[in-house]
């Protein structure tokens, strides 16, 4: 049953979010989405975008499979024209699940194949492929990679849920080894290959990964690591702003962008069946979090974030996708949710809150880079209502685009909606109910990872699947 979920009408949830004090605001004329943008001389044709939504359904040596071409060709002909592909690991150990894509040499023909079939299907629904734009999220897991974990910090909140070794059940500590300066020097090489891969291959951007508390992004906050990649703001960012500079000089041609958190926060923690989640113990003041108040870790601080997005913008940076949280260890604030994950807490905050904290964030680094294309997050909780906010938001100029990730798996063509002014299939809406990510949570399949989309909408691809994983 929903739990906070009641509005009927806009004018309900706007009321609701005003007595809240929150800046969640509505708006019934969609024609800003549909507005082209020019980033870098590449005009893309509406502000609908297709966030980086993984469906850990690749092959065992990370290629793309039949659901992951389906899923392309969906979104292609869905009618966004930013379509933010998918993480992709830039070696086979940085891998966060073991079905997750690879961008290397040998995987070059897979990845031009999904791209001709996104833009094949784009054509073919919208006619002109011209002003699409399609991306590959590179990507190091870090400590979340598998089988083993690869830490760039240590960190007294992570730490202890970080498992080294499964058949011991040893967990990481202070005695851990950290990935070294020149392992992490040798990595520059790596994402430079994969980014050639990427490029080769036909997408048109390229996304640094830094969110989620994967590698770059807890080399941001590493503010106890030794050495030139960690202590101070300018060792910390040094990996990320060479790498930006590298790229940019080597693919004239090609866009960088990242996804950012922006916040992390810290993690929350199981607190009993029908409770709220509560925060993980920790000691003030909190040092491993970036984007974080020290001494107060539910808060954000962007004083560093906006600091490091202005040195890569410098350095070319193209587009900036606003996100947070950590889906391991505080989902609540990096997609409100309606329904807990199966492995997860019930959300300690009314959803509405995490919502503005989204369009909150987005909106402070909209303000301060205004020429730069933004992407915001955080809206598939408001179901129906997604795009009557979206709009407000861009007409407002608190984002550029409006990104859609949950969303995009249940209705793929939500682009085709919007633009010719209908409302959603109120039968394929996403209602959060973490359907997703229970099944990516389930590794029990031969190939080590279940493939992720929407059963409750998308019977025809998942509802054999979710039964399956339901009796694993």
């Amino acid at each position: 049953m929903s739990r906070d979920f009641k509005y009927k009408t806009a004018e309900a949830l706007a009321e609701d979010a005003q007595k809240r004090g929150l800046n969640v605001r509505l708006r019934a004329d969609l024609s800003p989405l549909a507005k082209p943008i020019v980033i870098q001389g590449r005009t893309v044709g509406n502000r609908l975008a297709i966030q980086p939504m993984e469906g850990c359904d690749g092959t065992a040596d990370g290629a793309p499979d039949e659901l992951t071409f389906r899923r392309y060709e969906r979104f292609g002909a869905g009618g966004a024209k930013l379509i933010w592909g998918e993480a992709a690991a830039i070696v086979p150990e940085a891998r966060a699940n073991t079905r997750q894509l690879c961008a290397d040499e040998p995987h070059l023909g897979g990845l031009a194949k999904l791209v001709e079939v996104c833009r094949a299907s784009h054509r073919g629904s919208w006619g002109d492929d011209s002003d699409l734009l399609i991306g590959l999220q590179l990507t190091h897991s870090g400590r979340y990679s598998v089988p083993r974990p690869i830490l760039a910090q240590h960190d007294p909140l992570l730490d202890p849920r970080t498992v080294m070794d499964k058949s011991s059940g040893t967990k990481a500590g202070p005695e851990t080894p950290l990935i070294s300066d020149s392992e992490l020097d040798r990595l520059q090489d790596r994402y430079s290959e994969a980014a050639n891969v990427a490029f080769r291959a036909g997408f048109d951007f390229v996304d640094i990964k830094q969110c989620h508390r994967y590698l770059l992004n807890e080399l941001l906050a590493s503010k106890t690591r030794p050495g030139k990649y960690g202590g101070s703001f300018e060792n910390r960012t040094r990996f990320i702003c060479e790498l930006v500079e590298r790229l940019k000089s080597e693919n004239s041609n090609g866009l960088i962008a990242t996804r950012l958190n922006v916040f992390d926060g810290i993690p929350f923690q199981f607190n009993g069946e029908n409770a709220a989640g509560i925060p993980a113990p920790f000691t003030l003041p909190v040092r491993s979090c970036w984007g974080t108040r020290e001494d107060d870790p539910f808060e954000a601080d962007l004083t560093e974030p906006l600091a490091l997005i202005g040195l890569l913008k410098a350095r070319g940076l193209a587009m900036v996708n606003v996100t947070m949280g950590n889906p391991y260890g505080s989902p609540h604030i990096l997609r409100p949710f309606e329904y807990a994950p199966v492995d997860g807490y019930l959300s300690p905050e009314h959803p509405l809150i995490g919502v503005d904290r989204h369009f909150s964030l987005t909106a402070a680094v909209q303000a301060a880079y205004p020429d730069l294309a933004v992407i915001g997050s955080g809206y598939s909780w408001l179901q129906a209502f997604v795009f009557q906010a979206g709009a407000a938001n861009v007409a407002e100029g608190r984002t550029s685009f409006v990104g859609i990730g949950r969303g995009s798996l249940s209705q793929p063509d939500f682009g085709r909606h919007v633009l010719r002014g209908e409302p959603l299939d109120p039968k394929r809406i996403c209602r959060t109910f973490s359907y997703c990510t229970a099944l990516m949570r389930n590794k029990n399949h031969p190939l080590g990872q279940f493939p992720t989309g929407c059963p409750p909408f998308d019977k025809a691809a998942y509802a054999e699947i979710w039964e399956e994983a339901k009796s694993s």
